[in-house]
């Protein structure tokens, strides 16, 4: 496609919509950028790009500032059922995501990974692995920057791991992973999809336009991931099959199978399993306190991804939990609950729904902030207990994002820490 003179409409300002604005002024286009919030931040942004020649409206999504346009590329954060957007597709602009905009304009080989949880630490763990055999690749997408951020540095030897969600699925076109990964998939994001089914379908985009050169690769024990092996064109391949090693991990599965896909050794696929840390904010270890360990999960924001972490410990937790509720039914997690956690400690919004679903069944106290919840977690807890931060929630009812949340929590573990030691 030529971006040369298109009038062309960026609907959101954040890291993907900053970026796509920025490309599509160097490719020649002429630029407007639409973005609902009106603070400072975005202010003094939309300031420097008008410098630049960008047309930039705060505040609103408004059907002047839309009008005329020869295509519109929308954030993931902006949601595609929006009225304005319906009416331009009606009209026959079309409308792209910001992955589409990459994919476009890149002809490296691209690792696409998608799934409700793990897709960071997959994605991550590819990358390093890539990088120890000597191929060169970026890491990218729903992870560090976006995938128009990378064009510049790109070449078409480089491999783009690009972590992906269902959001900046939606709206693609032509996108087409050499090796596109489908994790798992249970349910989230029900505040923006009308159902669970639609929320599948989403994540199903991944491999729409594979072909039988490509790869597809996919969770058997997810049914409902293993069955999208009836519909793939490309090539198949099965990870988290019962014949495999119980002693990997369902990531680190999979990362040998895309490893042997490239034909990588085992060898260094297993240093680098050795090696890796983790992730900041995925069961991060924050400090123990007089025998209680404070643990960072902030990143879980669905119950299943809570579910995960609550298992990796043999020891009773003490679980600090709530945010924005995305559209969740908490009572599956009752169970696991009452097997793993001794106390509840709720905070945001979602923490009277995450009461009602718990009922008596556990003690729990509602909380005014995160700062409030650490301090009450150590006052109850003893000796060798854990006390975990994994909210089943969003977090921007009060943060601005799940790693603002990590960080505030790790903040107040360690000024507990310091008063605890100056006592």
């Amino acid at each position: 496609m030529d971006f040369k003179n298109k009038k062309v409409l960026v609907l959101g300002l954040g890291k993907s919509g900053l970026s796509s604005a920025k490309v599509l002024k160097r490719l020649g286009s002429e630029v407007w950028v639409s973005e609902i919030k009106d603070t400072p931040f975005f202010r003094d942004l939309a300031l420097k790009l008008q410098i630049e020649g960008i047309k930039v409206e705060l505040g609103r999504h408004s059907e002047e500032f839309m009008k005329g346009k020869d295509l519109i590329v929308i954030s993931p954060g902006v949601p595609s059922d929006l009225f304005l957007v319906k009416k331009e597709k009606e009209r026959g602009v079309p409308v792209i995501s910001e992955i589409e905009l990459g994919y476009l304009l890149s002809s490296s080989p691209i690792i696409a990974i998608t799934g409700t949880n793990g897709k960071s630490t997959v994605t991550t763990l590819i990358g390093k692995v890539l990088e120890k055999a000597g191929l060169s690749n970026v890491v990218c997408g729903n992870i560090g920057n976006p995938f128009t951020g990378e064009l510049e540095r790109l070449n078409s030897q480089d491999y783009v791991i690009l972590e992906v969600s269902s959001f900046q699925l939606e709206n693609i076109v032509s996108f087409k992973p050499y090796i596109a990964i489908i994790l798992n998939i249970t349910p989230d994001h029900l505040d923006r999809y009308h159902s669970f089914e639609e929320y599948v379908a989403t994540k199903e985009r991944i491999f729409l336009n594979q072909n039988s050169d490509d790869y597809l690769v996919l969770n058997y024990g997810d049914t409902v991931v293993r069955d999208f092996s009836k519909k793939a064109k490309s090539k198949v391949v099965f990870f988290n099959e019962e014949k495999e090693k119980s002693e990997f991990t369902e990531n680190q599965m999979v990362v040998l199978k895309v490893c042997a896909i490239l034909g990588i050794p085992e060898e260094i696929v297993f240093s680098i399993f050795q090696s890796f840390p983790g992730l900041p904010h995925r069961c991060e270890f924050v400090a123990e306190i007089d025998g209680v360990k404070f643990i960072n999960d902030s990143k879980a924001t669905n119950i299943h991804s809570t579910h995960y972490s609550l298992s990796s410990f043999g020891e009773k937790v003490i679980l600090i939990a709530g945010g924005r509720d995305k559209g969740q039914d908490f009572t599956p997690i009752l169970e696991w609950l009452k097997e793993r956690v001794k106390y509840l400690l709720l905070i945001g919004e979602g923490a009277e729904k995450i009461g009602k679903a718990v009922g008596d069944s556990i003690p729990k106290e509602r909380c005014k902030h995160l700062e409030e919840a650490v301090e009450y977690a150590y006052a109850i807890a003893q000796r060798g207990d854990v006390v975990l931060l994994s909210p089943m929630c969003a977090s921007f009812d009060m943060f601005e994002n799940y790693e603002q949340r990590g960080e505030v929590f790790k903040k107040a573990v360690m000024n507990l820490k310091k008063a605890v030691c100056v006592k």
